[in-house]
Parts: C-alpha cells; sequence; structure tokens
C-alpha cells in the first residue's frame, strides 16, 4: 500500500532536482510505487540482480551528465512534455531507511526520487567521478 504522502513528496523533489539542474522545459517522469516483492522482479528482470533495493530508475533518453539537451529527446505526443524516463520505488524500504537513518519517510523518498532523476538525466554512480 502506497505511503498517502509518496506521490507529492516525489513530485516536490523531482521539480526540485530538475530546476537545480538547469532543465527549464516541462519533463514528464513515471512513477512506480511498489514493495520489495515487485522491485526485486524488476531488479532481476532488468539489471540481472535477483535481490530487492530501494529503488530502479529507466531512462528513456541517453543523456550527458550536467548537459542536458531536451532538442532530441522523445516527447509525449498529446502533452509537448519531454519524457525522462521511469523510476520505481520500494516503499518498504524507504520507510525501513528513512527509519534507520533517523529522518522519516519524507526525506527517504524525496533522496531517492533525487537520485532516480540524476540517473535519467546522465548521472551514473558505476562511472568513475560521478558518484554522490
Amino acid at each position: 500500500m502506497p505511503h498517502p504522502e509518496a506521490y507529492l513528496i516525489l513530485r516536490s523533489a523531482v521539480a526540485a532536482a530538475l530546476a537545480a539542474e538547469g532543465v527549464g522545459v516541462p519533463c514528464q517522469v513515471g512513477v512506480m510505487l511498489t514493495d520489495d516483492e515487485g522491485i526485486r522482479r524488476l531488479n532481476r528482470e532488468f539489471r540481472g540482480v535477483d535481490a530487492p533495493t530501494d529503488v530502479l530508475s529507466f531512462p528513456f533518453n541517453t543523456l550527458r551528465p550536467g548537459e542536458f539537451d531536451g532538442s532530441a529527446c522523445e516527447r509525449d505526443p498529446e502533452t509537448g512534455r519531454i519524457l525522462l524516463g521511469d523510476m520505481a520505488l520500494s516503499v518498504p524500504r524507504c520507510l525501513a531507511q528513512g527509519e534507520e537513518f533517523g529522518h522519516g519517510f519524507a526525506r527517504e523518498a524525496a533522496y531517492l526520487a533525487v537520485h532516480s532523476l540524476l540517473h535519467l538525466l546522465g548521472y551514473d554512480h558505476t562511472q568513475e567521478g560521478e558518484d554522490k
């Protein structure tokens, strides 16, 4: 069952991160709130890792970190918004991590949304120099 405030928290965090990255055009991000089993299945199917995780990102475009250029990005034909991609977030893991780190669900959900959005914008912590 999704946390009642989750979508509002995620929307605010994504909007703030887009502004901080200098993305000044309307964008769209798909959000899936799931449980640990649901995110484990996605992780196994798309990354080959048979374990749950907190958040997964599925970018629709190949972007260079810090150099957003939406001109070549896929757009929603009805709204004209740039389709950045999708994120999947495990609500139980988000709740547990928020408690573990002592800052609660809202802060953890915002952190995970920004982390995922940065992946959609081309950042990848598996590349040297792009960690954190």
